[in-house]
């Protein structure tokens, strides 16, 4: 009865805060919706009893993703007017990536078949990592170096305002 309730506290957590970062301009506060949604996950994780993806959820993206994107969004000076606007050019062009990106990578999912065909999924830590390594680690990586092209995309953004402004 507490853990349904709780499911239920966290899924509405996550929703509420879903909305917010559709509400809020101000691209910290989005943030700050993000990271409550990366919260509320784990902790639905946690309830389910797969302790390793609400640590991962936690430890990854809690903590390093969004301390990154915090980062670059301060970089950035969030008091800008151009960072406000609801929408850009490449929303319709970035839309279409990611519908292609998901259709690609949907049937790459292994973990999804096996929960469908009835049988409970338990993963040890040393099948999670050889399921990660070896089916999931090149996506992992392209993450990663999607990251690093935002940043460097920032830091150019900056120096560009700055020669502008000299």
């Amino acid at each position: 009865m507490i853990a349904q309730l709780c499911f239920y506290f966290f899924m509405f957590l996550a929703v509420a805060a879903g909305i917010g970062m559709l509400i809020f301009k101000n691209p910290m506060r989005v943030a700050l919706c993000l990271i409550t949604i990366m919260l509320s996950l784990a902790s639905i994780f946690a309830l389910i009893e797969n302790h390793v993806l609400a640590v991962f959820q936690i430890l990854i993206y809690v903590g390093a993703i969004m301390v990154f994107i915090v980062y670059v969004i301060m970089l950035l000076d969030p008091h800008d007017q151009a960072l406000t606007k609801r929408f850009s050019k490449y929303a319709i062009g970035g839309g279409i990536m990611l519908f292609l990106s998901l259709s690609f990578l949907a049937p790459k999912a292994k973990l999804l078949s096996q929960i469908q065909d009835g049988k409970s999924l338990i993963l040890s830590f040393k099948d999670f990592a050889n399921i990660f390594l070896k089916d999931y680690f090149i996506f992992f990586e392209l993450t990663s170096v999607l990251l690093i092209v935002g940043v460097v995309g920032a830091v150019a953004i900056i120096k560009g305002r700055k020669n502008a402004i000299n």
